[in-house]
């Protein structure tokens, strides 16, 4: 594609403010705008020209169905089709879409995960348009589909989604943000927008290699593996060449992403062998939420064109990095400024100040419920593991903020040096102005400049839960700070005292060090921060008396909606590692062994040839003797996972969750040793699954 055509192929894909601009009239266009800009809701009017509009739009792009697209509890989008066509009543149909139609949808709602919200004879349940999120179309299988962004809810109210909690979470932190603002003299700002941007990771391998291993299939991760003789040791895939089957695929995710308004931006190779990334430009919270969903729809749709298969489990592979997703937070005025943009002169910033001590408190108080947004099976394997952030929450600040906020806990007027310039020593290279702080890949909780980085959040993840929690947390430091500032004669006058106690209080949580050492645990230990190594350990925080009132107060989730997504954890942990369980029996009992016994046979009576022959049969007893030791620890390790397996079918809920860590997973350790043994000394040609060199290298 010529690229002066890009930027009239991005967002053709979206019924979006250019569209609708050209399609509504003046005062209904306003009237739409203004609904999107303030949340006020659609009149009957409205909503029925709006309707047409997108109908038309729609159809005249080759749609013959729309659907109200969602994100319910599963970790994934769900859709259900309808066609435009309404008998006429002549016997042919017409193309209609009517206000009420796009405005509510019905699915379903007994067969989503809901925890006990609704059982499974009610099953009604309502999709309602979020007008904010632009619909789209949506190309698959050479059908086109018009996509309606939507909320879902039960027939009671409430939430069976993760958008849901987000949009109330956005409107929480906006309420009170703007209540803050109105102390330093802002009478303009009206709203203030949480603004993301995700960076995705994520591992390209190749379809047919693929095809030949069920783990990969059912679980997303190899159960088995030896590593090959390189791994990722060498450094050089990080940034490096980009192949040119990778390249192709990357360039068509770029152009379909693009179609759909989505502003991809950077690609690289990542430090494993077959891992990358992409990221797109930052927008508003609950558009980044879809849009990152689509991200991952997109890339695993189009890596099948390519016979590639795109890998988004946190760790796909054992002994090299698996994949994160990094969220970056700000908070925008509907003015365009960025309340956490520190500027030249930081230290004199108090508004600057005020927002940042408002995140720290934030994260201090709230760890746990931070590190439960970042929960899943998948990235048990990877926090903590030389290769992504400690399951402990810090902030890096970076050495001139921790100066300043040093500064103002002893009451200092010190001034900080805000940048300087460095030369490289060639006299070709201009000088480069140094950035105020460094980087800080152990961080969990990173400042980068005007934004925080939360480098928790797993690959798989939808990112609303992250944003959820990002949102209210902030909204209560910033709710608390209104309600004393705003019983002030001068509430200028007061702010300094109140950062000075606030973030004493909460210094604790700055850390700029190595994250990756035993000495930061024990460190963490010392100063009182959390270590909640697993999904399970992270779960009741759902149910403590704080989140209860937290969330209540700002009107996010009630105590019913907790409940039922901690029910909705444990249960889908207990289930993916079930899956795990019964998938590594599977290809234990029906693949590798049998295929390891074959091969015993063969080297036996090779050693029994040789000595026949009078030769020295020492060497093929050995590795017939070391064959089957490995066989028989594997065997009963087998059998002891697979009475671990049954037996914990018994349990539910909570202790079902903790019986799978405890034991299941201790199994499948222990299953998985001498398998990856046998594969190093069994004949390659013998082996019935891909090993690691063919599934990291050959693409």
């Amino acid at each position: 594609m010529d690229k002066t055509q890009i930027p009239a192929l991005f967002g053709n894909a979206v019924f979006g403010d250019r569209e609708m601009r050209r399609r509504l009239p003046k005062e209904l266009y306003r009237r739409l705008h203004g609904c999107i800009e303030t949340g006020v809701e659609l009149d009957a009017e409205l909503a029925g020209a709006v309707a047409c509009a997108m109908k038309e739009w729609a159809v005249e792009n080759g749609a013959t169905h729309y659907t109200h697209w969602f994100q319910p509890l599963t970790g994934t989008t769900a859709e259900k089709h309808d066609s435009f066509i309404s008998p006429d009543g002549d016997g042919g149909v017409i193309m209609e879409l009517r206000g009420k139609e796009l405005i509510r949808g019905e699915p379903d709602a007994s067969s989503f995960p809901s925890g006990g919200i609704r059982a499974t004879f009610e099953a009604r349940g309502y999709t309602v348009w979020d007008v904010t999120s632009p619909a789209f179309l949506y190309d698959n299988g050479g059908t086109r589909t018009l996509c309606i962004p939507t909320a879902f809810c039960a027939y009671t109210g409430e939430a069976l989604d993760e958008k849901t909690p987000l949009l109330r979470a956005m409107e929480a932190v906006s309420r009170q943000a703007v209540r803050v603002l109105r102390l330093f003299g802002d009478t303009e700002t009206r709203r203030v927008i949480p603004s993301v941007g995700a960076e995705q990771e994520y591992f390209i391998v190749d379809e047919a290699t693929y095809k030949r291993r069920k783990d990969l299939i059912f679980t997303g991760r190899t159960l088995f593996g030896a590593m090959p003789p390189k791994g990722q040791e060498m450094e050089d895939h990080y940034f490096g060449a980009i192949k040119e089957r990778v390249a192709a695929f990357m360039r068509e995710v770029d152009l379909e992403l693009w179609r759909l308004g989505i502003p991809a931006k950077t690609e690289h190779n990542e430090a494993a062998p077959a891992q990358h990334e992409l990221a797109s430009v930052h927008t508003t919270a609950n558009v980044a939420s879809d849009q990152n969903m689509l991200v991952m729809n997109v890339m695993k749709k189009v890596a099948r064109r390519h016979n590639l298969v795109c890998l988004l489990h946190e760790k796909p592979f054992a002994g090299v990095n698996g994949s994160g997703k990094h969220d970056n937070f700000s908070l925008q005025t509907d003015g365009g400024r960025n309340l956490l943009d520190p500027g030249r002169d930081p230290q004199a910033n108090t508004e600057f100040l005020l927002f940042l001590t408002a995140v720290l408190k934030a994260v201090d108080e709230y760890a746990p419920l931070l590190r439960l947004s970042a929960a899943t099976p998948g990235n048990d394997h990877r926090l903590g593991g030389d290769e992504a952030p400690p399951a402990i929450l810090s902030v890096f600040l970076g050495d001139q903020l921790t100066a300043v906020v040093e500064h103002i806990i002893r009451g200092s007027d010190e001034q900080v040096p805000s940048f300087s310039e460095m030369s490289v020593g060639v006299s070709t290279l201009p000088h480069i102005r140094r950035d105020a702080t460094d980087r800080n890949r152990t961080s969990p909780f990173a400042f980068t400049g005007n934004k925080f980085e939360f480098r928790m959040v797993p690959s798989t993840a939808c990112i609303a839960d992250a944003n959820t929690v990002l949102c209210t947390i902030v909204a209560e430091s910033l709710c608390e700070f209104a309600d004393e500032l705003e019983q002030q004669e001068d509430p200028a006058a007061a702010v300094p005292a109140l950062l000075q106690r606030e973030l004493t209080a909460h210094q604790r949580i700055i850390f700029n060090g190595n994250g990756y050492t035993e000495d930061w645990i024990a460190e963490a230990e010392r100063r009182g921060l959390p270590n909640i190594r697993t999904m399970v350990d992270a779960i009741p925080a759902y149910l403590s008396q704080d989140t209860t009132a937290l969330f209540a107060r700002h009107g996010v989730y009630t105590a019913k909606e907790l409940a039922a997504r901690a029910d909705v954890a444990w249960e889908q942990y207990a289930k993916v590692i079930n899956i795990e369980a019964l998938t590594m029996i599977d290809m234990a009992g029906k693949e590798i062994l049998p295929a390891v016994v074959r091969w015993t046979g063969e080297v036996a009576r090779a050693a029994n040839a040789v000595a026949e022959a009078g030769a020295d049969a020492s060497a093929q007893k050995e590795l017939l003797e070391r064959t089957c030791i490995l066989l028989r620890q594997a065997t009963r390790a087998l059998s002891e996972l697979q009475e671990k397996q049954s037996r914990i079918t018994k349990l539910s809920g909570a202790a079902r969750a903790a019986a799978c860590r405890d034991e299941i997973l201790p199994a499948m350790t222990v299953l998985r040793a001498p398998m990856d043994l046998l594969e190093g000394i069994c004949d390659a040609g013998v082996w019935p699954v891909p090993g690691y060199d063919e599934l990291l290298f050959n693409v």
